[in-house]
C-alpha cells in the first residue's frame, strides 16, 4: 500500500528529474547555436571507438595511478547505479528490496557493489590527497584554475564518500534489523556485515539509521545529478556521445573553409553551381564568417567538446608552448569556450561558474570585447599554438582543442590580417612568388648552380 513516504518520494523524485531534463534540454540549445557539421558516416567504427576511448577508458591509463583509481569510481558509478533503479522502485512502490527475488544474481550484485562502493571511498579519498596536500601541478595551477574548478573537484569528490557511507549506514542497519527480526536479507554484504554492531541493537535506533541513509542516498544522488552540469564532472554523461562523434580523420589533417571551396571550384569550372546560402529562422542569409570570431562562428562538435572538458590539465601538461612559458593552455581554450558560449546562450547551470573572470589579477589580458576572441581569448595565445596536436593526443575523452585554435587564427588571418609579420612576409611572398622566400621561382635553383657549375672566375 502507497503512504505518505512514497508519495513525497515521488514528489522529490519527480522534481530532481524534472531539473535535471530541463537543465539538458538548455544545454543542448547552446550547443545547437553552433553550425552545423555532418558527423554521422561510419557508425561501426564510431561505436568501435566510443566502447574503446569513453567505455573502455584507453586513454586514462596512460598514466596508471590515476587511471586504476578512475576506474573504480567510474565502474562503481556505473554498477551501483543499478542499486538506485531498486531504491527507485522501492521509494514510489512502498517495496522493500524489490529486486531480491533474481537470488544468486542479486547476491552477486550486491557484493560486487559494496567492494566498490569500499573503492570508490579509497579512490576518492587519494584524489582528495593529490589536490589538496601533494598538490599535482597541472591539477593546482594555471591561470584557468581559480577558485571554482578547485573548489568544484572538492565538491564532488567529498560528495561521492558521503554517498557511500549513506549506503554503507543503510546496508548495516538493515543488516541488523533482519537479524533481530530472524529474517533473512536478500543479497550478500561483505563490508557491512563485517561491522553490522557498530550501530547496537535498538530497533528504533536502526530503523531511523536505515532511513536516513537511504534518504540521503537517493536525495544525493539526485542533487548530484543536478549539480553536474555546473561541474567538471558533466563529463560522466558527455563523454559518451562526445568520443562517439569525434573526428575519424588523422589528426593532422585540417579541414578547409567551405565558402573559399565553392569560390575555388566556380573559378575552375564555370558550369559549378555553389550550394545555396543558409538561412536563419526568419529566412535571411545566414553570413559565414572566414574563421571564428564568436561561438556562434564554432561548429555544434567544438561546442560539445566545451561541456565534455573534465579540466584534468593532460593537455596543458603536454603543451610545448605551455612548458615554455608560453601564455598557450588548451584547457583554458575549452573551458573559456563554454563560459561564454554560457554567457551568450540560455545558461542552465545552477551554480553559474565563471571560471575566466573570478581571478583578480589575469595573467592573460583581454579587452572588453564581448566575443570569445579577445574577450576572452588573445591572439598572443592563439599565435603560442604549434599545431603539434599533442593536446588533442592526450586528451582522455577526445576533446579537438586544435581545430577551435586554427578556426580562431583564421579569422585573424582572413578577416583581420591580424597575423605576426613575420607571417604576413610569408603570405606575401606566396602571393607574389608562389613560395614562402622572397625570390622569384626564376632564381629558385640558383644554388644549385653556385653548388655544382664551376666558377666563372
Amino acid at each position: 500500500m502507497i503512504q505518505l513516504e512514497n508519495i513525497i518520494f515521488l514528489i522529490v523524485a519527480a522534481l530532481g528529474i524534472g531539473l535535471f531534463v530541463w537543465q539538458i534540454r538548455k544545454i543542448r540549445k547552446n550547443i545547437l547555436i553552433g553550425r552545423d557539421v555532418d558527423r554521422s558516416d561510419n557508425p561501426s567504427e564510431r561505436i568501435n571507438k566510443t566502447l574503446l576511448v569513453a567505455f573502455g577508458q584507453q586513454k586514462m591509463f596512460k598514466r596508471m595511478l590515476p587511471a586504476v583509481l578512475h576506474l573504480f569510481v567510474y565502474v562503481g558509478f556505473l554498477v551501483i547505479n543499478i542499486e538506485v533503479l531498486e531504491i527507485m522502485i522501492d521509494g514510489i512502490f512502498g517495496t522493500h528490496r524489490v529486486l531480491g527475488f533474481m537470488g544468486p544474481f542479486y547476491d552477486g550484485l550486491m557484493a560486487v557493489n559494496e567492494i566498490l562502493a569500499a573503492l570508490v571511498i579509497v579512490a576518492c579519498a587519494i584524489f582528495l590527497w593529490r589536490r589538496n596536500v601533494t598538490k599535482v601541478p597541472r591539477l593546482a595551477t594555471g591561470v584557468e584554475m581559480r577558485a571554482w574548478p578547485k573548489m568544484d573537484a572538492n565538491v564532488i569528490l567529498i560528495t561521492e564518500i558521503v554517498l557511500m557511507f549513506a549506503l554503507f549506514a543503510f546496508n548495516i542497519a538493515d543488516l541488523k534489523l533482519a537479524a533481530l527480526n530472524n529474517h533473512t536479507l536478500p543479497g550478500t554484504f561483505p563490508v557491512s556485515s563485517s561491522f553490522v554492531d557498530i550501530f547496537g541493537s535498538d530497533a528504533g535506533t536502526l530503523a531511523n539509521i536505515a532511513g536516513v541513509g537511504w534518504w540521503i542516498h537517493i536525495i544525493g544522488i539526485l542533487a548530484f545529478m543536478n549539480y553536474l552540469p555546473s561541474s567538471k564532472h558533466f563529463h560522466i554523461i558527455m563523454a559518451f556521445p562526445n568520443v562517439y562523434f569525434s573526428k575519424l580523420w588523422p589528426k593532422g589533417k585540417f579541414t578547409t573553409n567551405p565558402a573559399i571551396t565553392h569560390e575555388i571550384k566556380a573559378m575552375l569550372d564555370p558550369s559549378y553551381q555553389p550550394p545555396a546560402p543558409e538561412m536563419d529562422a526568419e529566412g535571411n542569409p545566414i553570413v559565414q564568417r572566414f574563421g571564428v570570431k564568436d561561438v556562434e562562428d564554432l561548429t555544434w562538435k567544438q561546442l560539445m567538446d566545451s561541456y565534455t572538458c573534465t579540466e584534468c590539465g593532460r593537455c596543458t601538461s603536454v603543451c610545448p608552448a605551455n612548458i615554455t612559458g608560453k601564455l598557450l593552455s588548451p584547457r583554458k581554450i575549452v573551458m573559456d569556450t563554454r563560459d561564454r558560449l554560457e554567457e551568450k546562450g540560455e545558461h542552465p547551470a545552477i551554480f553559474a561558474p565563471n571560471h575566466y573572470k573570478e581571478m583578480g589579477v589575469e595573467r592573460v589580458q583581454t579587452t572588453d570585447e564581448k566575443a570569445l576572441l579577445r574577450g576572452y581569448i588573445t591572439p598572443e595565445e592563439l599565435w603560442a599554438c604549434t599545431t603539434c596536436n599533442a593536446c588533442v593526443e592526450s586528451c582522455p575523452v577526445n576533446i579537438d582543442q586544435l581545430s577551435t585554435i586554427m578556426d580562431l587564427r583564421r579569422y585573424l588571418v582572413l578577416e583581420e590580417s591580424a597575423a605576426p609579420a613575420s607571417l604576413n612576409a610569408m603570405f606575401t611572398n606566396i602571393e607574389n612568388n608562389g613560395a614562402p622566400w622572397a625570390f622569384p621561382a626564376s632564381d629558385r635553383f640558383n644554388w644549385a648552380e653556385d653548388l655544382y657549375m664551376p666558377s666563372k672566375n
